[in-house]
């Protein structure tokens, strides 16, 4: 019996170690005090986990002029306080790679957030899953080398793929015409190359994590967020924790809402989908016009049919937003993808149709742009975020790693 109350105090121990890292890599540097109160645990706890933290590298503190020189604001912390505590930048590294039709970007980052080596590759449109993957492989190895660090230091990797991703088979569903990855297990071929934490996701859920990190979402906890692009897809956050798609992952697919029953078949079996209407291809067709840039020029221009079809884009979109609203209650709208680069064009009158046909308590949710890059760049930034907010995952990872003094105190 006293060895299994040993277990469950172990168990214990290692889930309050994980709840103080969380703390520490979401909210940045704290106090004993400050993460006590924000975990639910004793300081007497928190100073007995931390000290395990700190002789492993994993935790780091700043005391007296160190505080002022790490750049932490203590301001309005009780002088009694005592140093700050931080997760340890260099305990490890975080990786993202992003693959859209036409690119890879990859993101190497320390356990901070700070970016370390980001950069990118092309790739044609007909280029197999085979090469890509291959491709991705070496722009890591790339990365690390640039960051001077290697494979090992790695904590974890996310990959983002188009596309929905079964959660009980791994397997990439179809998406665009064309999509590579369809109907490949993308961590299953990844994992014959990288030994370390995986994750995989679709890449607009983490250009939705990038931003919350990162861009327009950063100080909200509901965030909603909306790529307007080749196809459109859409990433949720909830108090933070982004919403993976449901029970076998196939939730976010935005662009398939039906915006018209009685609208023209959509290859996905359904009539009258957003992605009709309200897509980049689409918006392109209506004006035949040949890519992005020539629609930003028509509608820097002020051409009044490029005027016309964005507000018609804009309103469908608000007029299908403003039912999710009316079920998630989102407390910010963030809309990306390139059709998002015509600004006011498209957003004024998706705001429009927002307050026009939500409830009132579901209406008043702002919509802005989104405020980092476009496509992979942006989903490998949130890829790496990503790793660093799957705590479970990486503080296993960190604490596999460090002799921790045996405590059985909780």
């Amino acid at each position: 019996m006293a060895a299994k109350d040993t277990g469950s105090l172990r168990a214990l121990r290692r889930t309050n170690s994980e709840r103080l890292l969380s703390a520490l890599m979401e909210h940045g540097a704290l106090h004993r005090a400050e993460l006590a109160r924000i975990c639910g645990l004793s300081r007497t706890t928190v100073s007995t986990i931390v000290a395990d933290l700190i002789a492993g590298s994993i935790v780091i503190e700043a005391v007296g002029d160190q505080v002022a020189q790490a750049g932490i604001d203590a301001s309005e912390v009780d002088g009694r306080a005592r140093g700050f505590l931080q997760a340890n930048p260099g305990a490890g590294a975080a990786a993202g790679l992003d693959f859209t039709l036409e690119r890879v970007w990859g993101q190497v980052t320390d356990l901070s957030g700070t970016t370390l080596a980001s950069a990118g590759v092309t790739t044609a449109r007909d280029t197999p899953w085979q090469e890509r993957l291959t491709a991705g492989l070496t722009l890591l190895d790339d990365l690390l080398t640039q960051a001077g660090t290697d494979r090992d230091a790695l904590v974890g990797v996310a990959i983002g793929v188009p596309g929905p991703i079964d959660s009980q088979t791994g397997v990439v569903g179809p998406s665009l015409p064309g999509q590579a990855w369809a109907g490949v297990n993308v961590s299953a071929e990844f994992g014959r190359h990288l030994d370390i934490p995986m994750l995989v996701e679709n890449n607009t859920r983490l250009e939705a994590v990038a931003e919350f990190t990162w861009g327009a979402g950063r100080g909200a906890r509901d965030v909603l967020y909306l790529g307007l692009s080749t196809g459109i897809g859409s990433g949720l956050l909830v108090d933070g924790n982004l919403h993976h798609g449901g029970a076998r992952g196939g939730g976010g697919e935005f662009g398939h809402i039906s915006a018209d029953p009685s609208g023209a078949p959509c290859p996905c079996g359904n009539r009258g989908c957003l992605v009709q209407y309200a897509s980049l291809p689409a918006v392109l067709k209506a004006l035949q016009l040949g890519d992005i840039d020539e629609l930003l020029a028509s509608a820097e221009a002020g051409d009044p049919e490029t005027v016309r079809v964005l507000r018609e884009a804009g309103e469908v979109t608000g007029r299908v937003l403003a039912n999710v609203c009316n079920l998630l209650n989102p407390e910010l709208i963030i809309v990306g993808g390139e059709l998002a680069r015509t600004g006011d064009l498209v957003l004024e009158p998706i705001r429009a149709a927002l307050r026009r046909s939500a409830m009132a308590l579901t209406r008043d949710a702002e919509v802005v742009a989104a405020q980092l890059d476009l496509g992979a760049r942006a989903g490998a930034s949130g890829a790496a975020a990503l790793v660093l907010r799957q705590t479970d995952q990486l503080v296993a990872a960190l604490l596999a790693g460090a002799e921790l003094r045996t405590n059985e105190a909780v």
